[in-house]
Order: structure tokens, then sequence, then C-alpha cells
């Protein structure tokens, strides 16, 4: 079986900024999670950051991943339209997309969406309870009905996204608010998939739920051998009379 090609993107600048992050996060956030990844036979990551030229997503890296993860908070502005273009074409052709916390305000995932993707949010350290909703889904596989982080950033409702082809997850904070933070959507032949957890100066990328329901869901993502889909003016298939 073919080995998942996986770009883990990070807009990198927290990092360059913060002692707090950089300790937390030495390799940066997609260093993190890149390292996880590879202790999975079947998974092969790179990486790829906002500086590099062209985003580190040129045609020849986004034409051989089959899975792009994102995160990025402070610089959606500074990603190229042409760069977002060539992802999303990437994704309708087939290639999986999994957007991280505050990826729900990147250029990428609002083009996708057709929806502004906001919300509310906080950071006061509240305790965060994730609820398995779906939990006959693949991406749930190997959890149990729920697991918590013990601090994080508030994401509350109303989230302004489509609804979701399949939620997976929806989260309770200790203030009050829920959140849907596993949603599936399904775009032209690629996959798509939000999840809520994994603010900067949190752990939230070193938690073991973290890492399956990430690795779970680069699994779900991965390109599927289905149809091409043909449109315009086709001749009939039977003759017609």
């Amino acid at each position: 079986m073919k080995n998942i090609n996986v770009t883990v993107w990070n807009e990198n600048r927290h990092e360059k900024q913060s002692e707090e992050v950089r300790e937390l996060y030495p390799k940066g956030i997609h260093g993190a999670i890149a390292d996880f990844l590879m202790k999975n036979v079947d998974i092969e990551t790179t990486t790829a950051t906002l500086d590099e030229p062209e985003h580190g997503l040129t045609e020849d890296v986004l034409n051989t991943t089959d899975v792009l993860i994102w995160w990025g908070h402070v610089a959606h502005d500074e990603v190229d339209d042409l760069i977002v273009d060539r992802i999303y074409g990437r994704v309708l052709e087939g290639m999986g997309l999994i957007v991280l916390h505050s990826g729900h305000f990147s250029k990428i995932f609002k083009k996708l969406m057709g929806t502004t993707c906001n919300l509310k949010w906080r950071v006061v350290d509240e305790k965060e309870r994730l609820w398995v909703v779906e939990p006959g889904h693949p991406i749930a596989q190997g959890l149990g009905e729920y697991f918590e982080i013990p601090k994080a950033e508030m994401y509350g409702e109303r989230f302004d996204i489509p609804a979701p082809d399949e939620l997976v997850f929806i989260s309770w904070f200790e203030g009050g608010e829920v959140f849907r933070s596993g949603c599936c959507y399904y775009r032209g032949k690629g996959r798509v998939f939000y999840f809520r957890p994994g603010h900067e100066t949190y752990p939230i990328f070193h938690q073991a739920e973290v890492q399956r329901v990430i690795t779970n869901a680069v699994r779900w993502a991965a390109p599927v051998s289905g149809p091409t889909p043909q449109f315009g003016n086709v001749a009939p298939l039977e003759d017609i009379k």
C-alpha cells in the first residue's frame, strides 16, 4: 500500500516572536506535528512555512501532497491568493486538507466554506471537554466517549460555517460555551477536516488524544481512487429514439 504523503504547513510567526512558544514547540508547531506523524509507518511528512518562496507550497510540492495540514493565526492576510487558488484546485482534485484551530480564519478555509468562519473566543486557561458524537467515524477510532484538554482557548458558537457533512466532535468549555470542534466536508474529490484544539501557548499538540485525532484524520482525508467527474455537454450513453 502506498504511503500517505503529508505536508504540514505553519505560518511560523509565534515561534519566531515568543520564547514561551519556542519552549513548548522548539521545532515549531509544524515540526511537532510532523514528528508524531512520522512515528506511523504509513505516513511520510514534510513541512512548509509562510516565509519560504511560494510559502513552501510550490506546484511540485502540492502535486505530491496527499494531505495538507494547515496552522495559521496572525498572518492569514500574508498568504498569497495565487497559492490559495493552487491549494483550492488541488483539494477539488482530491488532496485532503486538515485545518487546525485558528486556521478557521485562513483564506483557504474561508474559500472552501464560503462564509466568514467567525466565532466567539477567550483565553482564560479553561478546561475543554470534547465529546465524540459520531463514534463510528474513522477519525474517532481509538478514543473514548470524550477526552479533556486541561487548559484551552475557548471557541464558542455561533461558528459561522456551513453545516458539516459529518460532525465528529462537540466541545464543552468550563465557562459554559459549546462548539462544533470536528467538522468534515467533501469538496470536489477532496476531503476537508476542521479540528478546533491547538492554541500556540498550550502543549495541546503533545497530548496523545489530539495526536490520535490528527493521525486518524490524515488517513481519512487521504485521496481515494474514485471516478473523475465529467462536466459540460456529453453524448448520451443509450440510443435516444
